[in-house]
């Protein structure tokens, strides 16, 4: 584990006892085992590395941080330095469990189900059928709630360190897209423009931000499937609009970002008009959008707000949200900018925090042309959504 995410270990756990705090939760149980085959996501802030036996980490409103894990995990936990005291156990995790909840006697114990939030859906159906039996004796079966408000709010509120990461990693992603230029020409394919960004990758010892087959997306012309489509083969021809989804994993952060290219005939003097204004109109519905991206607001009204400005200019509105956290994942959970759709259950009524850092985006097909593709990174401030970066201002003219 690097120096980097030890750290924030430290500062996660640390942060988390405030918003237990802050929420009236007296206690907060992560339970989880072989998170080499099942891992719940919030082990990337409380932990960092895997575990093998039966293990909860136990945060109490109070301070006190305690670990119960395998006897093998023991030395690796304590060199976090981040719970008051790690317990080793052999054969049985039970008894130490339940005598350092009785030690703590909490009101409820959050634990991390969520109906909405997948970052924060981490305990499984079987674990949470082996926790209930160890509490059934005891007056704490009836005391589980849900630990999705809290989960939410430790990735949401990024810490100054995970900020400083973040941005190191839209930098690094940047630097690479630019240096796409000299591969956006006529008769170049999808797939060699996404191999010169894996061949970064694999030298540079980073990892994609999501599934490597589709990291990145790259959209060719007007004949590419877009969304999460893996790269098949299209050629670029004169006149298309090239359109690269990519981002990159360095030290346990990540990027998402979008690069739109228009490749200019030989004879063409000036982007064609329908290419400009699909532009333009994406550009004002960004800017709407993060506009109205600032402290106290709600996910749906940061969509809303983009979506109309869209839909305003005569364009079609996006069929997916306009926003979403990044952070140790490129869909780091908690509030979703995004259209009050059944799929995205109560995440589009999360409240916009300070520290909070999205990735927002739409787009535009443009007829024989191909797809327009928006998308920047921004913190949020007193003041609303900060750049991370300088954002793609023009369309780049191959």
């Amino acid at each position: 584990m690097t120096f980097e995410i030890a750290a924030i270990v430290r500062e996660k756990t640390a942060q988390a006892i405030e918003i237990l705090k802050e929420k009236d939760v007296d206690l907060w149980i992560t339970f989880v085992r072989e998170t080499s085959h099942v891992k719940d996501p919030v082990l990337d802030l409380l932990l960092g590395f895997d575990l093998t036996w039966t293990s909860a980490l136990l945060i109490h409103k109070s301070g006190t941080r305690v670990a119960i894990v395998g006897r093998y995990d023991v030395s690796n936990v304590e060199r976090l330095g981040a719970y008051n005291r790690v317990i080793g156990y052999d054969a049985a995790f039970q008894q130490p469990l339940i005598a350092e909840i009785e030690a703590l006697r909490p009101r409820q114990i959050a634990v991390n189900y969520s109906e909405s939030d997948p970052a924060a859906d981490g305990l499984t159906y079987g674990m949470f059928r082996v926790l209930s039996r160890a509490l059934a004796a005891t007056p704490y079966a009836d005391r589980l709630v849900s630990a999705e408000a809290i989960i939410s709010a430790l990735r949401g509120r990024k810490t100054a360190s995970e900020i400083q990461l973040i941005k190191a990693a839209v930098n690094r992603t940047e630097e690479v897209l630019v240096q796409l230029q000299p591969y956006i020409r006529p008769g170049v394919a999808d797939t060699e423009i996404a191999g010169f960004l894996h061949n970064f990758l694999t030298e540079n010892g980073y990892g994609a931000s999501w599934d490597w087959d589709y990291c990145p997306v790259v959209t060719v012309g007007p004949d590419a499937a877009g969304g999460h489509a893996m790269p098949s083969g299209l050629r670029i021809r004169p006149g298309n609009l090239v359109q690269v989804d990519f981002g990159i994993s360095r030290y346990g952060y990540v990027s998402d970002l979008q690069r739109t290219w228009y490749v200019r005939p030989s004879a063409e003097t000036v982007i064609p008009e329908a290419v400009q204004c699909a532009w333009d109109a994406t550009t004002v519905a960004l800017e709407a959008g993060r506009a109205a991206l600032k402290p106290g607001v709600r996910g749906w009204e940061v969509d809303a707000a983009a979506r109309r400005a869209l839909v305003d200019a005569g364009y079609p509105e996006y069929m997916h949200a306009f926003g979403h956290h990044i952070g140790r994942t490129a869909h780091d959970g908690a509030t979703v900018l995004g259209p009050k759709w059944e799929r995205y259950g109560s995440a589009v009524e999360g409240v916009i925090e300070e520290g909070n850092v999205f990735a927002i985006e739409l787009g535009v097909a443009v007829p024989g042309r191909g797809y327009i593709g928006r998308e920047e990174n921004v913190v949020i401030t007193a003041h609303g959504a900060e750049y991370l970066i300088p954002p793609q201002e023009h369309l780049w003219i191959a």
